[in-house]
């Protein structure tokens, strides 16, 4: 709605523009003053903002300055099959402080683990309310049933995760698969129009797409729309763990890299963070790895532009760390055969953080801002 977009907007201003006074926020959102007042107000009495200093000015009524509340907060936890990590951000969702959180073996313990590196967090910053916890999954899950509908590259229980942390914090708790919540946060911080159709990529151990179609999240049936990750490419390539053989991301994965770099070199591949640093550095087997699975994501990345034409294609993941060597092979592989529509093709704003940032995205879009 006019008024939720118009509330976005000028919290979105503070947050990337603070401190910032009501005439500067009327003049950067081509917002009447009237309205950037009693949206001000709003936000004032509901605690999101508080007032700052004041201003100098030569003469005339001096300015008050808005800030976020700095005493109000998200816990961010992002959950990787190999590793989860749990932050602390502001409102606006600048990274406070963040970890590794590190999981026992046994499968059955893991949820406790992560349960009780909440507990610590919230312990630690006793000086901070927080407004709720948000999760990202690399899988797709059911809310409401707490289970899992498709989770593929995720073998431990981890189906009740809301329901614990809930009842040991307190705190609500919103879970979602990670590309649904890149894709969120893309439009929630104002890093892209809202009125525009966008498709985040998720580029990790596996690839997950989030759709955003008409202003909104597309789910679709079940909750399991954007799977590209999952759709066959090679019925002759590699199993996938859905079951399938030659998915997408059996062969555009970090995972798909790093193999890439093994069948080059001839012996065992370093993480992928190291494989990237590797071809930056121009060492000439990392180089051939990271362009086979450029070319392989620029092939997926078609097959996206031809069957939704989004005005945007945003990619996350560790590859966009090295995005002057990926954006060169992904797109030329993307224009290899034609396409009625080109898309932008851009790497999500905040790099590696960009995960974290989507699960406090999860958070203030429950909230209704």
């Amino acid at each position: 709605m006019p008024r939720q977009i118009n509330r976005n907007l000028i919290f979105n201003q503070i947050r990337t523009r603070q401190p910032i006074s009501r005439a500067d926020l009327s003049r950067s959102s081509g917002l009447q003053r009237s309205t950037v007042s009693l949206i001000v107000e709003e936000l004032l009495a509901e605690r999101w903002i508080v007032e700052g200093p004041t201003g100098q000015i030569p003469r005339g009524r001096r300015p008050t300055f808005l800030q976020i509340n700095s005493q109000r907060g998200v816990l961010a936890l992002d959950i990787h099959p190999a590793q989860t990590t749990l932050a602390v951000t502001d409102l606006g969702g600048k990274i406070l402080t963040q970890e590794i959180v590190e999981l026992p073996e046994n499968p059955k313990k893991m949820v406790g683990a992560i349960v009780d590196a909440i507990r610590k967090v919230i312990a630690a910053h006793r000086d901070r309310s927080f407004d709720g916890i948000g999760i990202n999954l690399p899988g797709r899950f059911d809310a409401e049933q707490e289970k899992f509908v498709f989770a593929p590259n995720i073998d431990w229980p981890i189906g009740r995760i809301k329901s614990r942390v809930e009842q040991a914090t307190s705190l609500p708790v919103v879970v979602d698969n990670v590309a649904n919540a890149c894709a969120l946060s893309e439009i929630w911080f104002g890093y892209s129009d809202s009125m525009h159709d966008l498709v985040a990529v998720n580029v990790s151990e596996g690839i997950g797409t989030g759709i955003i179609a008409n202003g909104r999240l597309l789910r679709g049936a079940g909750g399991v729309a954007g799977e590209f990750g999952h759709v066959q490419l090679d019925p002759n390539g590699l199993p996938c763990g859905c079951g399938s053989r030659g998915c997408w991301e059996t062969v555009a994965s970090n995972r798909a890299g790093m193999r890439y770099y093994t069948e080059i070199a001839q012996k065992p591949s370093p993480s992928f963070d190291a494989l990237l640093r590797m071809a930056g550095s121009g060492e000439a087997a990392a180089v051939e790895a990271i362009d086979r699975m450029c070319k392989a994501l620029g092939r997926g990345m078609h097959m996206i532009a031809s069957a939704l034409a989004p005005s945007e294609i945003v990619v996350v993941g560790d590859i966009t760390t090295s995005w002057h060597l990926a954006a060169p092979v992904i797109e030329a592989e993307m224009r290899k055969n034609r396409l009625v529509w080109v898309p932008k093709l851009r790497p999500a704003r905040g790099g590696n953080q960009a995960r974290l940032r989507s699960a406090v995205a999860l958070v203030m879009n429950e909230n209704q801002l």
